[in-house]
């Protein structure tokens, strides 16, 4: 008996730990080419370093080759020819920065350039946490995983001579200059210069700090400097002029543009060399404090366990079953890129760099960075609501120590700069959004405060240029600025609209009604001729000539940003019932919407009409509409595969709306807390929620989807019949149960 009972336990444990857990079916390819801008080095969750593959130098990469062509991504999957792995990357922006701190391994003689000693590769694997690969002109195996703040790689060198390269010179940034020096046979450490992110605010570039350290002492070490190549009379006498000068056993600091430093070995058998790289943006005393507390005691296959550990708690807030093995893989590996940005700022000891001046600080909680705002105002972070609330309110946290440090909230802040790209006002949104969510663990009258301030600054206001315009006519005009003043409208009233909701959660009477007034200014601008948006001109006439169609594939032009008026014209979730009666009821109304689909004018890959597909389900009857076109975008631009993205993931945003269609639900209108609902993809969805903010455990959505039963016949919320095509979010998370049911059933007409 006791055998029997012995036996079934250990077929049970084999049983259970074979399972596939989310982890198992995270792609870290998916993004990596269509310019998805993702990679596949590990990395942990919101962790500080990556080790990313670099394979985007040399005349071998072209055309995707960095120095050729703008390009935001240290790796892309069709290339062929790495150079080394970078340690500090950014995964789907849309802007080149970073990718810097690149290790490189070779053997033979050693050779600086990289453009010499870079190599094909091969036997390419990654995973969560873990990236492989061979040197296939040195017949080195390469293996990485990460902690938060370190970058561990092992490189399996063949008997000989072997060098291991930390090469500053190169990178993504559009910056220069770099210290190096060598400490020991064991240990090199430097500073790199990055910044200038979108090639904007170059006065702002910044220092990231570095500690690498290998388990091998080297037999011979060193550093190298390529200087400027020196013309006229000054060249004649340089014999050396422009050369790489290698400095043999040299351990003083190097400063210059194209540095590096070596490590050298002669290896009488094959041998395993293990290098940790650990980085800070504080100081080289942090970096090795980093290094060391986070790895010291660990080897690389605890600190592989470790990171996916992490991974798959996380991974497993949302549990789903059903649906095809793609499917799962599809859904995990969004959620997976969701979990990447923001990522963490503060070193291991909480002390991280102030906004702009650099000044030391300290933190008790996670001071986040990377926000993307003018992306994930949109969805992501209503995901980290839900699922994350613990990180979304150190998210809104961080946003409010950097207004405490800059006097402004992020627009889009990278390590503690405030970079100004794109346009709008996003910070306030997310944190209206939040608040209204149920998520108040932070200080709302000051968030309030700074809100308002850049509602109604009229001077040196960053964040609203154009302001005074705009309150006094409404709208921007042509003359305002020479691009976007009609989208820029449009984000300006989103943000009003969002003040007006915390105004009134608050009990600010007047301020309610004074946002809720400026929020629907945009109205201003829609010809209702075309209805469609359309400039105006300072006074007051429409543009002319105009074509709605101009703007499109991110042709600059005068009314809109990244996009024309057919992309723009229902980014107004906020106040699609109003649209709806300026186009002439909902007739019209459905049919322009639809027209944004037929005509080929929907752009998956781009933000301002990413909620288009669910505004069909404000008009009774054309709810199927939604599902769809929510389906038909699925299938289309998401998929198990490097160009398994539309597009540039904008810090995730792109994944954000893939999690939640899949689930059912989305997020349409920001700083409103309904969500529209879709058919969903799986048979179940478990949310496993926050009871310290929602009081309850876990969320079950079920259906019978399939290939055939794609349509919403009935929902039931807590086993009561649910009429609306919405549900707000405190029905959801207290609604422990939703059941779906579908049917098959053909659009009938459009």
């Amino acid at each position: 008996m006791q055998y029997k009972i012995l036996l079934w336990v250990v077929l049970f444990s084999t049983q259970l730990f074979s399972q596939d857990q989310p982890v198992d079916y995270v792609n870290p390819f998916i993004g990596t080419s269509n310019y998805g801008t993702t990679n596949p080095g590990p990395i942990a969750m919101r962790g500080m370093v990556s080790v990313s593959p670099f394979n985007v130098a040399g005349p071998q990469n072209l055309p995707l080759e960095k120095d050729s062509r703008w390009l935001s991504t240290p790796y892309v999957h069709e290339n062929t020819f790495l150079t080394g792995f970078s340690h500090v990357n950014l995964s789907g922006v849309g802007c080149p920065d970073l990718g810097v701190i690149l290790a490189m391994p070779t053997t033979g003689d050693l050779e600086v350039d990289h453009l010499k000693y870079g190599s094909p590769y091969s036997q390419e694997k990654a995973k969560v946490g873990y990236y492989s690969s061979k040197m296939d002109k040195y017949g080195i195996g390469v293996e990485a995983t990460a902690t938060t703040r370190v970058g561990v790689s092992k490189y399996a060198f063949p008997e000989g001579d072997a060098n291991i390269l930390i090469n500053l010179g190169l990178g993504l940034t559009n910056e220069q200059g770099a210290s190096v020096k060598v400490v020991s046979p064991t240990e090199i450490e430097g500073v790199r210069s990055v910044g200038s992110f979108c090639y904007y605010k170059p006065e702002e570039a910044y220092p990231v700090y570095f500690v690498a350290r290998f388990s091998e002492p080297a037999a011979e070490f060193g550093v190298w400097k390529k200087p400027t190549t020196y013309k006229g009379a000054e060249a004649e006498w340089m014999w050396y002029n422009g050369e790489s000068r290698i400095m043999k056993g040299y351990t003083k600091e190097v400063m210059g543009d194209s540095i590096g430093a070596y490590m050298r070995y002669n290896f009488k058998v094959p041998t395993e060399v293990e290098m940790k790289i650990g980085v800070s943006y504080v100081s080289i005393e942090n970096a090795r404090e980093n290094l060391e507390k986070e790895t010291s005691t660990r080897t690389f296959d605890q600190i592989l366990e470790e990171a996916q550990s992490k991974w798959n708690k996380h991974l497993s807030k949302i549990e789903v079953e059903g649906g095809t093995k793609d499917d799962k893989i599809n859904f995990y590996t969004a959620l997976y890129h969701t979990l990447i940005h923001p990522n963490t700022l503060n070193d291991y000891n909480g002390e991280y760099p102030k906004m702009k001046t650099r000044e030391t600080l300290k933190t008790e909680d996670t001071r986040y960075t990377v926000f993307s705002l003018w992306d994930t105002y949109r969805n992501l972070h209503q995901l980290m609501s839900l699922v994350y609330p613990d990180q979304q309110s150190d998210m809104i946290k961080s946003m409010l120590q950097i207004y405490d440090e800059s006097g402004w909230l992020p627009k889009w802040e990278l390590n503690a700069t405030e970079t100004t790209t794109m346009v709008g006002d996003p910070a306030g949104i997310i944190i209206a959004d939040t608040y209204l969510k149920g998520i108040t663990d932070f200080d709302v009258e000051k968030a309030y405060s700074a809100m308002v301030k850049s509602a109604d600054q009229l001077e040196n206001n960053p964040l609203r240029p154009g302001l005074k315009d705009y309150l006094e006519k409404g709208y921007l005009t042509t003359k305002t600025t020479n691009s976007g003043s009609v989208s820029t409208t449009q984000e300006y009233n989103i943000s009003d609209y969002a003040i007006a909701q915390l105004a009134q959660a608050l009990g600010k009477k007047k301020d309610y009604k004074r946002f809720s007034k400026r929020s629907v200014s945009y109205r201003n601008l829609l010809d209702k001729e075309i209805n469609l948006l359309r400039p105006k001109n300072d006074d007051g006439s429409w543009l002319t000539p105009y074509s709605p169609e101009t703007g499109a594939n991110f042709e600059m032009n005068l009314g809109f940003i990244e996009g024309n008026a057919w992309q723009y014209t229902f980014m107004v979730t906020h106040d699609v019932k109003g649209l709806m009666k300026l186009m002439g009821g909902e007739k019209p109304f459905v049919n322009r919407l639809q027209d944004v689909f037929d005509k080929g004018q929907f752009d998956m890959a781009n933000e301002p009409d990413i909620a288009y597909p669910y505004l069909f389900n404000y008009v009774k009857g054309e709810e199927r509409r939604t599902q769809e076109t929510v389906a038909e975008l699925l299938n289309t631009y998401f998929n198990n595969s490097p160009d398994g993205l539309p597009g540039n993931d904008d810090t995730g945003t792109m994944s954000a709306w893939a999690v939640f269609s899949m689930m059912g639900i989305y997020p349409v209108s920001p700083a409103n807390t309904s969500y529209a609902i879709t058919a969903p993809k799986f048979n179940k969805v478990t949310i496993h929620l926050d009871p310290k903010y929602y009081g309850q455990e876990k969320l079950v959505i079920t259906s019978n989807a399939s290939s055939e039963n794609r349509f919403i016949k009935d929902i039931t919320v807590k086993g009561v019949p649910h009429s609306s095509y919405f549900i707000n979010h405190q029905e959801l998370v207290n609604a422990r149960k939703i059941e779906f049911l579908l049917e098959e059933e053909e659009l009938e007409s459009k």
